[in-house]
């Protein structure tokens, strides 16, 4: 039989290999909650009540890794460059003492293992075989009134793993639910308790809200829920003492039109200086040094941006050939809206043909110093002056670079 081509697949055939060796399997989580919104799973998740060392020796532990053994998770390989498909066994889980992970697990039934999860929409089963859902905890009637609801008490949830509270405010977020009463409101009461998980759990949550369209929702949610002063507490006072601010923050979250964590990083914490504390914002939740960086640039080059048609071709010319120049106009127009001049300055010329928007350099470094200028202290102020030179139409060959960088010896 040929191995399984797509993930579905893929998790279909591990489900059907654990029931043919009599174990009960099923898909768990996300991928559930996902295909029954008609959206397409990242991943798929089994549940199943074989054992991780039966998962291995049913599979073979070359085609197995004990990723997670000790909380009964085995991933299950497919084809090269395919991930895998984690299969945990059925559990109940002891005290948690760390606010992330239970001392102890307990190997339990399908229904058990659904009363330990997070929400009602990520407690549901499948039956790839059967088709049919499996629903202990309500979730598809959840998943119809698009609710966000704690499965059982939230504060025991919420007590379990942190990062739960977060996960609430992003699975709204993205999904476009609400978030039950009892649910938001245990989230307020245990919002400063978020501190304690790592930063690069947060970052993640973070990641994805404020990368996903209704940021602005998000963000809202997260002052909503409490979880704004904890988390970024740079912002916390603007909604009551700078409520003007706070909605054009929203509007321009909003507006905000790429898929890009510095660009929503950058509508987010416009205005805030200096450009420093934007960069340990962007530290403190782990992003990568890129993402701070170009979160950075973004917020210090906008005001450029602000004036594009006032200021110099060479100068505007720099930030539109930088690689993160449709991050910076997709922030300006948020900003300041489409029928901005400035921003109208920056889209007519992102239209040009590439060989005016960026036209090979006149001369090179290595033909000045050929010529005879050698490095030094002018150097780079000679280039930059050809360069613009060459922008501005004033000089338009190789031999007139060269004239002009006599000039400046």
């Amino acid at each position: 039989m040929p191995q399984p081509s797509t993930q579905r697949e893929l998790a279909l055939e591990v489900v059907r290999q654990l029931r043919e060796a009599g174990y009960q399997a099923l898909w768990a989580g996300g991928c559930v909650r996902d295909e029954l919104l008609g959206c397409e799973p990242k991943d798929y998740d089994v549940a199943t009540s074989a054992r991780p060392e039966q998962v291995r020796e049913l599979f073979g532990k070359r085609r197995t890794l004990a990723i997670g053994a000790a909380f009964g998770v085995i991933a299950v390989l497919g084809r090269p460059k395919q991930d895998p498909i984690e299969v945990a066994t059925f559990r109940s889980d002891g005290a948690y003492i760390d606010g992330r992970r239970p001392a102890e697990v307990i190997y339990t039934t399908a229904e058990e293992d659904a009363a330990r999860r997070d929400f009602t929409i990520n407690g549901l089963f499948y039956d790839p075989v059967e088709e049919r859902v499996i629903d202990y905890v309500d979730g598809q009637a959840d998943l119809q009134r698009k609710i966000i609801r704690a499965i059982g008490d939230p504060r025991a949830r919420f007590s379990e793993d942190k990062l739960r509270v977060l996960r609430a405010v992003r699975f709204a977020t993205t999904l476009g639910f609400e978030i039950e009463e009892q649910t938001l409101s245990a989230i307020g009461e245990m919002a400063e308790e978020v501190k304690i998980v790592s930063a690069e759990r947060i970052g993640a949550e973070l990641r994805k809200l404020l990368s996903h369209t209704r940021r602005g929702l998000g963000v809202q949610l997260l002052l909503e829920s409490g979880l704004l002063t904890p988390l970024l507490p740079e912002l916390a006072d603007m909604p009551e003492q700078r409520p003007d601010e706070w909605q054009q923050l929203l509007a321009r979250l909003e507006h905000l039109r790429v898929d890009s964590l510095p660009a929503a990083l950058a509508s987010l914490l416009f205005g805030l200086e200096p450009a420093q504390l934007i960069g340990e914002i962007g530290r403190r939740f782990r992003f990568t040094n890129k993402e701070v960086d170009r979160t950075v640039w973004l917020v210090r080059v906008l005001p450029q941006i602000e004036k594009a048609d006032k200021i110099l071709w060479p100068q505007l010319q720099r930030l539109l050939v930088h690689e993160g120049a449709g991050e910076l106009v997709a922030v300006a127009t948020a900003i300041w809206g489409d029928d901005h001049r400035g921003v109208q300055e920056c889209r007519l010329r992102l239209a040009l043909p590439a060989e005016e928007l960026d036209p090979e350099p006149l001369v090179t470094g290595k033909d000045l110093i050929a010529h005879g200028i050698q490095p030094g202290p002018n150097f780079g102020q000679i280039m930059e002056q050809i360069r613009n030179a060459q922008l501005l139409g004033d000089i338009g060959t190789r031999e007139q670079a060269l004239e002009l960088a006599d000039q400046w010896r």
